[in-house]
């Protein structure tokens, strides 16, 4: 296969994308929905929150997509004594130049980890505002680019597990979509179980697409075309979330941008160089219920997640789709 090259970009650019999803889903067994939201993500240059309950798969998901592609990566274990310097990094007195020399973080890499990311303080957990919104680092009244791609990965345990701290909204908002694992079925356990009988198949996994690979195709997302009548029914979907009687602060500006992209970058895995109303429509949830607020008090904390995934369906349902 030829390399990507700075010529015009067809459809069959798009078996670059497949070997990457072919590669993940022989580690991720039984998943193929949540590697397609990731690819969504990845493609729109966005940054994915995996939350789900330990043991799931999620930093199994995130490492098996780093090591797939051939960037920098790092992974992050967040913990309750994690400091921020511990992820942007620290300028250190050097005796011998008689300044302070800026030592990068683990986050100066192109997939970053942040494993069971409400575990950290929220001091810690804000080190990553700016890395994730603006793609740099501001240390010392100096600022430093990241480098290009730059995704993070994070995965968080529910709320109500001991030793965690929730997410505040700026952060949950700086998010381009929010997934969970849920179980696997019998039969793909039982695949899981005799897959790693002796090993874990991420051993095995190969990087099947270069960084200057992916930094084009995330660029060849951005001419899918998105006809004004589907803008129509995307920002209707947004608005509803800021009018609703059930919610009490609705997506974002942010939050919509984020979805304008999802729908060009599921439009491109489908094969389309157009939007249409089902990627609108099937993009709705992973994209918006982390970003809404609810209402209700009398929603179990641990039930929210659910609650807003359900609000988010019924405004769905309700706005018009255009023909």
């Amino acid at each position: 296969m030829k390399p990507l090259s700075d010529q015009r970009i067809t459809p069959v650019y798009l078996e670059h994308v497949q070997r990457l999803a072919d590669a993940m889903g022989q580690v991720i067994r039984g998943k193929p929905e949540a590697i397609r939201m990731t690819l969504v993500t990845l493609l729109s240059g966005g940054h994915l929150l995996i939350e789900d309950i330990p043991g799931i798969g999620k930093t199994t998901l995130g490492h098996t997509l780093a090591k797939c592609i051939s960037c920098s990566f790092h992974r992050i274990q967040f913990t309750s004594d994690l400091m921020p310097s511990d992820i942007t990094g620290v300028s250190i007195w050097n005796a011998k130049e008689q300044e302070f020399i800026f030592k990068p973080g683990p986050v100066f890499s192109n997939i970053v980890l942040a494993d069971e990311i409400n575990r950290a303080s929220p001091k810690t957990q804000s080190a990553l505002l700016e890395s994730m919104s603006e793609f740099q680092v501001s240390v010392d009244n100096n600022t430093y680019e990241l480098p290009k791609p730059f995704m993070v990965i994070a995965t968080q345990n529910p709320s109500e597990h001991y030793g965690t701290y929730p997410l505040p909204e700026s952060q949950m908002d700086r998010f381009f979509m929010r997934i969970r694992l849920g179980y696997p079925d019998q039969a793909k356990e039982r695949e899981i179980i005799r897959q790693q009988e002796f090993e874990h198949p991420i051993k095995r996994a190969q990087s099947v697409l270069e960084r200057a690979e992916l930094v084009l195709l995330q660029e060849q997302v951005k001419n899918v075309l998105v006809e004004e009548e589907i803008l129509t029914y995307l920002l209707k979907i947004v608005n509803a979330t800021r009018t609703s009687p059930l919610i009490s602060v609705g997506c974002s500006p942010r939050g919509s941008l984020y979805y304008f992209r999802a729908t060009q970058a599921l439009a491109f895995l489908n094969d389309r160089d157009y939007v249409i109303p089902d990627d609108v429509k099937g993009l709705a949830i992973p994209l918006l219920a982390h970003r809404i607020l609810l209402k209700s008090s009398t929603v179990f904390h641990e039930n929210r997640a659910e609650e807003a995934e359900r609000v988010i369906r019924q405004i769905v349902e309700t706005v018009p789709v255009p023909l």
